[in-house]
């Protein structure tokens, strides 16, 4: 690229960092192109440089690898530099109201986007953070999972996802009618047919991402939302693991104390059946107060987890217990769920009452509705988080690119990070 005085009033450092971006765009280019793409528009000055319009107008030759995204066009003669839809997304384009959760990497905020006023939760990310405990690997797995869960009525859904040097940013489905763990901590148990229709809920998002080679590893309370209508909201794909075959196993020891399987905690390769697992201590929570093998005691819970045999109080019907027996079998082999995944559970007599065609389409009702009278109703979110000031750097975005070593490492960690709907979809 040639470069000169004339073309343009940019410092030597700032064309730099162009430079220093082009040449991280060949090496990755299969991988990362609208992510590149976006950090360029993402800095106007930048787009009307005579060398990058060139690059850019040069590009559009090849169709094959931008028409999943945003299609870009040029127009050299005004300096003009724009995206062929409006999909394009910055931190500045919501109005960021409220901390409704945190997380070891950044924060979840109700926003509003400004256009077309509509309420997302936009889940804000620190690269630094990410980088430092080097779980950039669980971010971009998160964000693919993410993208397929768009089919599933109870499955959370990305619409965008953007970056800036410092931050990544999830513009999630918001769902504002509280955790299902606040409302279990408020009502201590549910009544069998209220558990039945979560348990019901959870099972057919837990089987759909099964199918697509998916094991969920966290389920629990704190993970499952409900919208306002009363449904079930899965959230929180950080520990998913993809690919995992039918047959195959992984082994990474993840997930949360409470919930582990067996095989977990005995650091043995385990399968998808750990999710069933750990849908049984979920509904055994509902319908009796603490979760199965439950201790204040971790390294007590840890040993009733692997020795202590379930047991099951009479005031449940004989199908519950029977569904509970099978999915706490300590054995994963011997597990419902083990052979025929999710359709054990489907037919299994527990889940007779459910029709699981009205059940996907939404047109069983919810056995509970929350109390929510719009979108800024906040009661059923923890006030600990939405009480506090949200951080005006939120919706700031860097106006330069930074050349610095963290800031490269950053850009090649988190390329293809940014999506936008295919060009025929409806914007936000």
């Amino acid at each position: 690229m040639a470069v000169t005085e004339t073309a343009s009033d940019f410092t030597y450092s700032k064309m730099r960092g162009i430079v220093v971006f082009l040449t991280a765009f060949i090496k990755q280019r299969k991988i990362g192109l609208n992510d590149f793409i976006q950090k360029l528009v993402s800095n106007p000055q930048i787009c009307q440089h005579p060398d990058v319009c060139v690059f850019l107008q040069m590009d559009q030759n090849q169709p094959d690898e931008t028409e999943a995204y945003c299609n870009y066009r040029t127009s050299l003669g005004s300096e003009e530099f724009d995206l062929s839809t409006s999909c394009s997304l910055k931190p500045s384009d919501f109005d960021y109201l409220r901390i409704i959760g945190k997380g070891s990497f950044g924060k979840v905020l109700l926003a509003k986007h400004k256009e077309t006023e509509k309420y997302f939760a936009v889940k804000v990310l620190q690269k630094k953070m990410i980088l430092k405990k080097k779980e950039q690997k669980h971010i971009m797995a998160e964000r693919s999972v993410l993208l397929k869960n768009m089919k599933h009525p109870f499955l959370v859904g990305l619409h965008y996802s953007f970056q800036t040097t410092d931050k990544l940013y999830f513009v999630l489905d918001y769902v504002n009618g509280g955790e299902l763990f606040y409302h279990l901590q408020r009502e201590h148990v549910f009544l069998e047919p209220r558990a039945r229709f979560y348990a019901a809920e959870i099972a057919s998002a837990l089987g759909y991402l099964h199918a697509l080679h998916i094991v969920y590893r966290d389920l629990k309370p704190e993970n499952i939302l409900l919208d306002s209508q009363g449904h079930i909201v899965l959230t929180d794909f950080g520990l998913c693991k993809e690919g995992v075959e039918p047959n195959g196993t992984t082994s990474t020891f993840c997930g949360t104390p409470e919930y582990l399987a067996p095989e977990v905690l005995e650091k043995q390769a385990y399968d998808r059946t750990v999710d069933w697992w750990c849908l049984g201590s979920v509904l055994y929570e509902m319908l009796y107060g603490l979760p199965p093998f439950y201790s204040r005691n971790t390294a007590e819970m840890y040993n009733n987890i692997l020795n202590r045999p379930l047991q099951l109080k009479p005031y449940v019907s004989n199908s519950a217990q029977e569904l509970l027996e099978g999915l706490l079998q300590k054995d994963r082999v011997q597990r419902l769920g083990a052979k025929n995944d999710f359709l054990e559970l489907k037919f299994h007599s527990f889940f007779s009452p459910i029709n699981w065609d009205d059940l996907m389409a939404k047109k069983i009702a919810p056995p509970f509705v929350p109390t929510v009278s719009g979108p800024t109703d906040l009661q059923h979110f923890d006030p600990e988080f939405t009480q506090q000031p949200v951080p005006t750097s939120i919706a700031s975005s860097p106006e330069d690119f930074l050349i610095t070593a963290s800031a490269r490492e950053a850009a090649e960690a988190f390329l293809g990070f940014s999506y936008v709907p295919p060009v025929d979809d409806t914007c936000l």
